[in-house]
């Protein structure tokens, strides 16, 4: 709209321009006729540099001063990396044959009367060239779901994450006594190494970010998560050797693909590795993530002060900060100690996970080395409910309670 008005005010100076031209003696008509050339030439030229800065304030990174005016728009942002119960990885939640809206629809009750007003939710490609119809009918789905509950989700497009080769229909069972034993990545292998994939790559990233681009049940797109993560003590033999290279030639696209699509929502990928401070010497992976990221998302599971730490980190970007992957109870990263410290911050919260399901995640990372079979962990890992309903430990839902404000009482009553 600005280049148009641009190009209409244009005009109207170069109308006023001929309407006032008098020609007088040759020599004073020539110099008037070259002055008249320059300024039509300075005219066009500005309108077309208006629509180009148009155009690119379309499709860039947004201003700072954009990102805190939407995050000042937020509630204090609390929730879970969510999978249903019922699911052991993205596809077997999303597939028309698995898909649960009644399990969901359950689960995300859950989280409301907890406090939780976002989910981080992945999403997979195959999904999308399998049937685009009809997976976007199910995230529509989903979101009606979310939003009947006062959730809004943060999807994420990719992941490096576990097992390299996803394949479409029914899922094997999970491993038995094994963390994640079936989560697979997006894109898997065989597509991250073929270029001829990257077209329908694409119109994954732009088909699903464009068809809920102006949808305010979105809060936001994680576009890719841990995205140099080579999984080393799981899959990391099976991995394609050049695999950080590829996703580091692809991430930058992935970007501009999804700001085609011109979404409302903010776009991210958190940093999880090594230093993020801007004097730090930023990996080229990291360095991507934080110069293309409307809004700063990183990933950490340890000690309280490690959290503080990084959030201090954080801060001189001058950007909304969330962490949307913390609390392995194991490793030191409590609901008690941890959450505190990200309200205290007004950082966003999003833990992994929510209900102990197929997923198994609540079991240790080092179920891959030594799986748990006939044996249980000392405490849980991840996760928060049992599968029906009821809280593993209450006092973490009594924490969230408090320091979200919420009243569990409250939400009952308007069901």
């Amino acid at each position: 709209m600005r280049s148009f008005c641009c190009y209409i005010h244009s005009r109207q100076i170069l109308s006023h321009s001929i309407a006032s031209f008098s020609w007088g003696r040759t020599g004073i008509a020539a110099s008037r006729f070259a002055t008249l050339v320059a300024l039509v030439c300075l005219l066009l030229s500005s309108a077309r540099a208006q629509s180009a800065s148009d155009a690119d304030a379309g499709t860039a990174r947004w201003p700072q001063e954009k990102a805190r005016e939407w995050y000042r728009q937020q509630p204090w942002l609390v929730g879970s990396n969510y999978i249903p119960a019922d699911a052991d990885n993205e596809l077997e939640m999303w597939q028309a044959a698995t898909f649960n809206p009644k399990e969901i629809d359950l689960e995300l009750g859950w989280a409301e009367s907890t406090g939780m007003n976002t989910m981080r939710v992945f999403l997979h490609d195959l999904l999308w060239q399998q049937d685009a119809p009809g997976f976007t009918r199910r995230i529509d789905e989903f979101l009606a779901i979310s939003a009947r509950h006062h959730i809004r989700p943060i999807f994420v497009l990719f992941d490096s994450c576990w097992d390299p080769y996803p394949k479409l229909g029914p899922q094997s069972a999970p491993v038995p006594g094994v963390h994640n034993s079936r989560w697979v990545q997006s894109p898997g292998a065989a597509a991250l190494a073929d270029p001829s994939q990257r077209v329908r790559l694409k119109e994954y990233v732009e088909g699903v970010v464009g068809a809920f681009a102006h949808d305010p049940r979105i809060l936001a797109w994680d576009l890719w998560n841990e995205p140099d993560n080579t999984n080393d003590s799981s899959y990391g033999s099976a991995e394609i050797k050049n695999k950080v290279a590829l996703v580091l030639d692809l991430l930058p696209q992935v970007f501009t693909w999804a700001r085609a699509a011109h979404p409302e929502q903010p776009l991210t990928s958190g940093v999880w590795r090594g230093g993020w401070s801007p004097h730090d010497q930023l990996s080229p992976m990291t360095r991507i993530q934080l110069e293309e990221s409307d809004i700063v998302t990183f990933h950490n599971y340890g000690w309280p002060e490690e959290f503080e730490h990084l959030i201090h980190e954080l801060e001189p970007y001058n950007r909304p900060i969330l962490c949307t992957e913390y609390m392995a109870r194991g490793s030191g990263s409590l609901f008690d100690t941890v959450l505190p410290i990200a309200r205290q911050y007004h950082v966003g919260a999003i833990n992994w996970g929510f209900v102990q399901g197929k997923t198994q995640t609540w079991l240790p990372w080092d179920s891959w080395q030594r799986p748990y079979v006939g044996v249980k962990p000392t405490v849980w890992f991840h996760d928060i409910f049992y599968p029906d309903g009821s809280p593993y430990r209450a006092r973490e839902i009594d924490i969230i309670r408090q320091l979200t404000g919420h009243n569990a009482a409250e939400t009952a009553s308007k069901r």
